[in-house]
């Protein structure tokens, strides 16, 4: 997969890409990513990239120009396949989008090309949106200073789903959100801590006793914490009803 980020703030990203998972995707040439400053499709001498809004109002917005040519060039020196609009897909960081969530890095992991676009000040030239993306995505309903941090998230939970950058391939399985539910609580060395102890169940060695368990208390922490998650989450009529009772399992 290939990772294209169109910023303002490139130093923004220099350690999240030279660390943990990213660092480790890179290494096994499983990702390419590669930041790009916005500044640099400009062609005056102040390296223009925003402009006042026509009509008036607070602010700065983000004009067309660079970022049509930086998009440009990245389609240009990319495959042939690639200039297929529908083959790559060019996203917005921005309030306005589809919500961020696991199903969507899922999809998003199975495609070769990515072109994050980070946006900031007031907003982007509406042309950007009408005639260039493809996606846009918000990862929530608050205000950040720019595109950025969004696009940090979105490739973080993109690229840990592409298979073998995780050490191991069950990793991502059962965490939380991908079978709609919360993950269930999790123990490690010693099994007594100040007079907390790990439950018994998990010291048995019975793995169908663990793994029912373990499927219990997903749902109780789901129902009491995220219960708009049990909407679509798969669940029995049985545990259903577990649900709706949020009656903690035993131990």
């Amino acid at each position: 997969m290939r990772i294209d980020i169109l910023t303002l703030f490139p130093e923004m990203f220099e350690s999240i890409l030279n660390t943990a998972i990213f660092k480790r995707a890179d290494e096994r040439d499983l990702v390419e990513v590669i930041v790009r400053n916005i500044r640099d499709y400009t062609h005056d001498k102040h390296r223009t990239v925003d402009d006042y809004p026509y009509g008036g109002g607070a602010g700065m917005v983000l004009k067309p120009e660079p970022i049509f040519e930086a998009v440009e060039a990245i389609l240009n020196e990319t495959d042939k396949r690639f200039h297929n609009t529908e083959e790559v897909q060019i996203i917005l960081l921005t309030p306005q989008g589809r919500k961020f969530s696991q199903e969507i890095a899922a999809e998003l992991s199975q495609r070769n090309h990515l072109i994050l676009i980070c946006g900031h000040y007031e907003g982007v030239d509406e042309r950007v949106r009408e005639y260039l993306v493809n996606d846009e995505i918000s990862i929530g309903d608050y205000v950040l200073s720019g595109g950025e941090t969004a696009a940090m998230v979105v490739a973080d939970a993109i690229v840990r789903l592409i298979p073998d950058v995780l050490g191991s391939a069950e990793s991502h399985v059962e965490e939380s959100h991908n079978s709609g539910l919360l993950e269930y609580p999790q123990y490690t060395r010693p099994p007594d801590f100040r007079g907390w102890e790990v439950p018994e169940i998990l010291l048995s060695g019975n793995h169908g006793e663990i793994a029912k368990w373990r499927r219990e208390q997903a749902i109780f922490r789901t129902a009491s914490r995220r219960p708009d998650l049990l909407k679509r989450a798969e669940l029995t009529s049985e545990e259903k009803q577990q649900a709706e009772g949020l009656h903690k399992p035993s131990d």
